[in-house]
């Protein structure tokens, strides 16, 4: 069985973040914040900047280089990450850099123990240790018990657990892939109408002649400005209807997965319901993998649900394609105008969106023929960034299943290290 080791006694440092706000620039010097960080992984899709003065004043007692660990000290506290070659970056507010002790400790090792159950149990019954907000303390953290094995071992755990991980990543950058691909072609098509403005400059639209021939080679006026001719503007509803979630009872949610799963706003971002209810509501709607969700609190995205059947919770709503409509036609169509609202809306709390809002959405409906070549060359897309979803949920639950068995010794290590990927998954 393993044994545990202060966290203090695996690293070389353990450093505090400055306790300062960052100076924001438009470029720079990457600045590591909270949302950042997420299920382990480093997520710069988003990132902040500061500029060299700056940068060497939050670096002043360690420059975070390729293997070392940030963990966040505040809500959400515990996440954590290592940081990846080749990045120059510094520390936001609400985190600590953790540098490794190699000798003791793999540093991806570390990263997997960190988010361990037994672990994060650690970091949250210390919760509330701050005078207003939850607050994981240095003395804490440096506390904090983690399992250790051989070094040897803790490399082929790694390894193990590593190569999940990488396969996860993988599907993620080709779904990202993917979506940029169906979201540049809806834009092209629909949003900047080349190949209409082409064929009304007598230009070559690039496109095969039997794609080219499904547009119209010049426009008419609209409430929505130019747009191509003999494409009218439509409500929202003529290429999708809207399901609204159903007002469930708190008091029924539990996490021991009695009864069914239940979408609320914060599961849509890791498409995972953090709750299940035993309710049988009679507005219910259940989501189905495909179906496009969105939240209509806070930030309002639109959603390519990839997880599993669940039910819809209030304020949370889904838009299904109707007609020849695909999903990737609806999603596209319904992204500026949902962020327009965002940007438009103002509150003293948190932006709503209402169903009065979605009732004045106005979309440009093609005509069927270049809807459906469309379709045909999007939904594609769509169904393999679909398989990769699943994909990944089955790899993440191997991963999670894995972790506290490898760290605990129960699992050979040997024999799991020869298992490939695609044979593991099935486990």
């Amino acid at each position: 069985m393993a044994g545990d080791a202060r966290l203090a006694e695996l690293c070389e440092a353990i450093v505090d973040c400055p306790h300062s706000t960052p100076v924001w620039t438009a470029g720079g010097a990457v600045v590591l914040r909270s949302q950042n960080i997420r299920n382990g992984r480093l997520d710069l899709s988003e990132p902040s900047y500061t500029d060299e003065t700056y940068f060497a004043e939050r670096t002043r007692r360690a420059t975070p280089t390729e293997g070392d660990l940030v963990i966040t000290r505040e809500a959400p506290m515990g996440q954590v990450c290592m940081i990846p070659s080749g990045l120059r970056c510094c520390l936001g507010q609400r985190m600590v850099l953790l540098r490794p002790d190699r000798s003791r400790a793999e540093p991806r090792y570390l990263l997997y123990a960190l988010q361990s159950e037994a672990v994060q149990h650690e970091i949250g019954v210390n919760e509330g240790t701050g005078s207003t907000v939850s607050n994981l303390r240095i003395p804490l953290l440096e506390a904090l018990p983690i399992p250790i094995r051989p070094l040897a071992e803790q490399r082929a755990i790694a390894h193990i657990l590593g190569t999940l991980d990488d396969k996860i990543e993988l599907n993620r950058r080709v779904s990202e892939m993917l979506e940029a691909m169906a979201r540049a072609l809806f834009k092209s098509w629909f949003v900047d109408f080349d190949p209409v403005r082409a064929k009304a400059e007598g230009r070559d639209t690039g496109l095969p002649p039997h794609i080219a021939d499904l547009f119209p080679d010049s426009f008419e006026d609209s409430e929505l400005g130019k747009i191509p001719k003999g494409w009218p503007v439509r409500s929202v509803y003529a290429i999708a209807d809207v399901a609204y979630g159903a007002p469930y009872a708190s008091r029924e949610f539990n996490t021991e997965q009695v009864g069914s799963p239940l979408i609320r706003i914060r599961d849509l971002p890791n498409e995972s319901p953090g709750v299940w209810t035993s309710e049988v509501h009679p507005k219910g709607y259940k989501v189905r993998p495909g179906d496009i969700v969105v939240g209509m609190d806070g930030e309002f995205r639109a959603y390519l649900w990839g997880g599993v059947e669940a039910w819809l919770n209030q304020r949370v709503c889904v838009f299904i394609p109707t007609g020849n409509c695909s999903a990737a036609f609806v999603r596209n169509s319904i992204v500026a105008l949902l962020a327009q609202v965002e940007a438009t809306e103002t509150a003293t709390t948190v932006i709503h969106l209402g169903k009065n809002d979605i009732d004045n959405f106005s979309v440009v409906v093609p005509a069927a023929s270049a809807l459906a070549a469309f379709n045909g060359l999007c939904e594609p897309l769509y169904d393999r960034i679909l398989s990769g979803k699943c994909e990944v949920r089955v790899l993440a639950a191997l991963r999670d299943a894995l972790l506290p068995r490898l760290l605990s010794g129960a699992f050979d290590t040997k024999t799991l290290a020869c298992v490939p990927v695609e044979a593991a998954q099935w486990m």
